[in-house]
């Protein structure tokens, strides 16, 4: 069995150490310095974010552009300073190799994240664009309630029943919504029958008069009061009243306010609200 020279083994290690230690000492000269340039790039991109952010929201209300604007700079900054410091250590290939890579790999992500991706984008066009706001009123789908917060990937709608529903941007930014907030002034329509026997100039009147005394009525609207159908048992009519519209439960107590009103004026002139009634005739055996 060839016996191992232990002393060459070492001999050969130590040269290595040497020349590692001796390329180290070339070069340390150089880490230092793109060790100082990405600490100097990390500490000014801190502070151009520090202060763009201020000017920022001078030309854009919304926050979520203001942050994408603010990061994207931040990001920006320190991307320089790591392509600097990569050029002062004498690594101009792997600058090269890194932008290939991230090319590629942000080519796959895209295939493989396009729902996500498709997400973000439309986050980017809603911030910019504003279809909407935080605190308006919006109703997708079968969803109705008030907009708590807007990132770049999802929509928070919080529902009146206490729910808070996250809608993805796309759908957002695609589908079709309603935004209540966007218009001070809403139509009330209350729907309501009343009987064959009843004066219907009389009914016309009365409505009129019920609805106009309700709180938030915008009063340089007419109310209006069209018949639309005979009914099996009423003949139905359509009152129409504009209101003055902040908030969605300002809506609902509106409505709950031209119902008691109506309700209120049709007693008081003997107005009826009639019900449907069924007749059950019973035949005997023969």
């Amino acid at each position: 069995m060839k016996k191992i020279n232990t002393e060459n083994i070492y001999s050969i290690l130590q040269e290595k150490v040497v020349s590692w230690i001796g390329s180290l000492l070339k070069i340390l000269p150089n880490i230092i310095v793109a060790f100082s340039v990405i600490l100097l790039f990390i500490l000014l991109s801190h502070l151009v974010k520090k202060i763009s952010t201020p000017l920022l929201r001078r030309f854009f209300k919304s926050r979520t552009v203001v942050d994408l604007i603010g990061t994207s700079i931040y990001l920006t900054i320190l991307l320089v300073g790591v392509f600097i410091s990569l050029e002062v250590l004498h690594l101009e290939k792997t600058v090269t190799s890194l932008l290939a890579g991230a090319g590629v790999i942000g080519l796959a992500l895209g295939f493989a994240f396009q729902e996500i991706a498709s997400n973000f984008v439309s986050g980017i066009f809603i911030a910019f664009k504003e279809p909407y706001q935080v605190g308006d009123i919006v109703e997708i789908d079968s969803y109705l309630g008030e907009v708590k917060k807007i990132s770049l990937r999802t929509t928070s709608i919080m529902t009146f029943q206490g729910l808070e529903v996250l809608i993805p941007n796309k759908d957002m930014f695609t589908k079709p919504f309603i935004n209540y907030s966007t218009t001070p002034t809403r139509r009330l329509d209350i729907k309501v029958g009343v009987s064959y026997s009843d004066d219907l100039e009389l009914v016309t009147e009365v409505t009129k008069k019920a609805l106009e005394e309700i709180d938030g009525r915008v009063e340089t609207s007419e109310v209006e009061v069209h018949f639309e159908e005979f009914g099996d048992s009423s003949i139905n009519l359509c009152a129409k009243v504009w209101i003055h519209f902040t908030k969605n439960y300002n809506f609902f107590n509106s409505r709950h306010q031209a119902i008691l009103s109506i309700k209120k004026h049709y007693d008081e002139n003997a107005i009826t609200i009639p019900f449907p009634i069924r007749t059950i005739e019973m035949q005997g055996k023969s």
